[in-house]
């Protein structure tokens, strides 16, 4: 479940192991690239933890935001 705080979007996603945390990201990075709204996001091993927020609307959680977060949910479904 995404959570809102710090006027950011933020979700953590665990994987099996880091190719899979890396394949998870490579696909976030394709979404991304095709709606032009860019994740902040780190990676530690099998763990990747994004956070969303519209920088151009002063770095707050937008609309943009909300529709990128559903994109990456449903690389999982």
């Amino acid at each position: 479940m995404w959570k809102e705080e710090d006027n950011k979007l933020k979700k953590t996603f665990e994987f099996k192991d880091f190719v899979e945390a890396f394949g998870f990201m490579s696909q976030v990075a394709i979404v991304a690239e095709k709606m032009d709204h860019h994740p902040n996001w780190s990676n530690v091993y099998n763990t990747v933890s994004i956070e969303l927020c519209t920088h151009d609307a002063g770095d707050i959680v937008t609309d943009n935001d909300h529709r990128l977060a559903e994109a990456i949910d449903k690389l999982l479904s």
